[in-house]
């Protein structure tokens, strides 16, 4: 008796560790349609539409500016202070933005995943891909900014450490892409960390150096200093500032250490959803 062969053979993964890049290949023009979903739906039916993309770090910039350095006096070495924070926050948003939209991939998403297969881990790619030009966005009006700032009398002084800055933007991508994956996953058994996120989200902000240098951290409270040392989001936005305004050298071994913590964090991270991704609509 001949055995029917099937063409496509749906089934649970057999290890922890597989993203079938070919598979999510085929899948390209959903993957695409998830992307101009998140990008056009997010700010749908508003009156200001996609301005609230530059509108948040600005606002944001200018209220940091006031709070921290003209109230508490926090020093940016020489650097204007409202485009030290816009520099910072346009970077922090990409992997605030990538943690948040992921860490509810599996809650977001239980109507579609239980109707229609395709591979659970276009969701938070997609999630990248659409916050990627959300940043490039913000990046632009950085530039702008930072052109202003040029001929108002500012140096302008980049050197070949620009070609860390994909590094960078790689490195904030897996980093809130992993730890997404991490929270998304947990919380189709514990709903609580759902209430937890925003509230981790904005602790870690302020333990990454954004709003002030880590010259500032060490010489204040050297004790734990290393908290933020430590924290692989610190080097990125410390790197960052350094490499646009070139205030500093940037440090290969803290950049081998950052790409280290990331890779770890995405892989653990991928570990745990596709664990997840089998059962998890038995819990959602």
């Amino acid at each position: 008796m001949q055995t029917e062969k099937w063409l496509i053979e749906i089934g649970p993964r057999k290890s922890l560790f597989s993203i079938n890049l070919r598979e999510i290949w085929r899948y390209k023009d959903l993957l695409l349609l998830f992307v101009k979903r998140d990008i056009v739906t997010k700010y749908k039916q508003t009156i200001l539409g996609p301005l609230w993309y530059l509108i948040q770090p600005l606002f944001t910039s200018v209220i940091f500016t006031l709070v921290f350095n003209n109230l508490a006096n926090i020093s940016t070495n020489g650097i204007p202070f409202f485009l030290f924070n816009l520099c910072s926050i346009t970077a922090w948003n990409y992997f605030k933005d990538c943690l948040t939209e992921t860490s509810d991939t599996f809650k977001k998403n239980e109507a579609i995943f239980g109707k229609v297969y395709f591979p659970r881990a276009i969701m938070p790619i997609s999630v990248i891909i659409s916050n990627l030009i959300k940043f490039g966005i913000q990046f632009f009006i950085f530039l702008c900014f930072y052109l202003y700032f040029v001929f108002k009398g500012m140096s302008l002084e980049l050197t070949s450490s620009i070609a860390y800055l994909p590094i960078l933007i790689f490195s904030m991508g897996m980093l809130g892409l992993g730890m997404g994956m991490i929270i998304s996953s947990m919380v189709t058994k514990y709903r609580d960390l759902t209430f937890l996120v925003s509230f981790g989200v904005q602790l870690l902000m302020y333990l990454s150096a954004v709003v002030y240098p880590v010259e500032l951290v060490i010489n204040k409270i050297p004790k734990y200093s290393w908290i933020v040392e430590y924290n692989p989001m610190t080097i990125v936005i410390e790197n960052f500032r350094n490499i646009v305004f070139n205030s500093s050298s940037v440090n290969t071994y803290d950049i081998l250490y950052m790409i280290a913590i990331t890779l770890i964090i995405f892989f653990i991270g991928l570990v745990i959803f596709n664990k997840a991704e089998k059962s998890f609509i038995d819990t959602i």
